[in-house]
């Protein structure tokens, strides 16, 4: 195996800084297919970053005869890594700074769409796409694909998170869908180019977490395997549940403090009108909402910040799926 490393260039700034990110290249002995990796499109969501570090090292060290390629961007997104942030500063990207919102990118567009149509031109020469991110610590670690693409969900099961998320697009989607702008989202986006795409979601942000870092390496390793990179079958252990992200949240009615009620997990398996907890004002001690759940099927997010606004989302149920 011959491992190469590049400086990009991605954009410039108004001085005339360029922006710039590392892309490993990893080419096999034996011809395969090209796999495409980045972490980081959110700057706070580094234990993605820390996945690919190992996945280097277990490649280098000789983790098995690696067939074809495999293209990793550790840090899709320098300027929101810098600022430890979702988004862009305002004053860089005031139209689109989200970058997970813009693929397949322009090159004569705002400063994120020109970062990612340069990081496009790797991911079209790819078979397969992973998009790692990391949600909160309030969040289940799970993979999310596009719901009906068969080539898609194998994907997802091989990466091995117990919950896999089919997420339905255009159309055939939530309005809220549209609204936030999914259609930008890189997963969409490649999808629909015909390359198989998922998104893991580590879990825990901010910080580097052993069991989000870890499930992210061997995830990663495991559709490796599933996509004939690697030798060997994926990894087959854990029980996999299917469900889909409808992408309604139940939200916050009004600011205050809420409080989750204690016997509550993210995991468990709830049916519609549960409580959930109490949101309050924490002044008056009125209480402002109890929190219940909009539908049944798996809590896979329960916000443990206390500190809410009004629209913030409190908790998310993911519908499941009967095969």
């Amino acid at each position: 195996m011959d491992h190469t490393r590049e400086r990009v260039t991605l954009a410039r700034l108004p001085s005339g800084v360029e922006i710039q990110t590392t892309v490993h290249i990893y080419d096999g002995d034996e011809e395969g297919p090209t796999v495409y990796v980045q972490a980081a499109q959110h700057g706070r969501e580094i234990n993605g970053t820390e996945t690919l570090r190992r996945v280097h090292e277990r490649l280098t060290a000789g983790e098995g005869d690696l067939a074809g390629r495999v293209v990793a961007v550790p840090v899709a997104d320098p300027l929101t890594f810098d600022h430890v942030s979702y988004t862009t500063p305002e004053k860089l990207d005031s139209i689109n700074p989200n970058m997970n919102r813009v693929w397949p990118g322009d090159s004569e567009g705002t400063l994120h769409e020109r970062m990612a149509a340069n990081l496009w031109e790797y991911v079209a020469d790819a078979d397969a796409v992973i998009d790692l991110h990391t949600g909160s610590a309030d969040m289940l670690t799970h993979v999310v694909f596009m719901e009906g693409d068969e080539e898609c969900r194998a994907l997802a099961e091989a990466f091995g998170t117990d919950l896999l998320l089919g997420e339905e697009a255009g159309e055939d989607a939530d309005p809220e869908w549209a609204a936030r702008d999914f259609g930008g989202k890189l997963r969409v986006a490649a999808t629909r180019e015909g390359i198989p795409t998922i998104t893991p979601e580590l879990a825990h942000n901010k910080h580097l977490v052993e069991d989000a870092v870890e499930a992210g390496v061997e995830g990663t390793l495991s559709a490796f395997r599933h996509l004939g990179v690697l030798p060997g079958d994926p990894d087959a252990d854990g029980d996999r549940v299917l469900a889909r992200n409808h992408l309604g949240r139940v939200v916050a009615d009004d600011s205050g403090l809420f409080r989750a009620d204690p016997d509550r997990e993210i995991g468990e398996r709830v049916e519609p009108g549960e409580r959930i907890g109490v949101l309050y004002d924490p002044t008056t001690y009125e209480q402002l909402q109890v929190a219940e759940t909009d539908r049944g099927g798996i809590l896979y997010s329960l916000t443990q910040e206390a500190t809410v606004t009004g629209g913030e989302t409190l908790l998310s149920v993911a519908l499941l799926r009967e095969e």
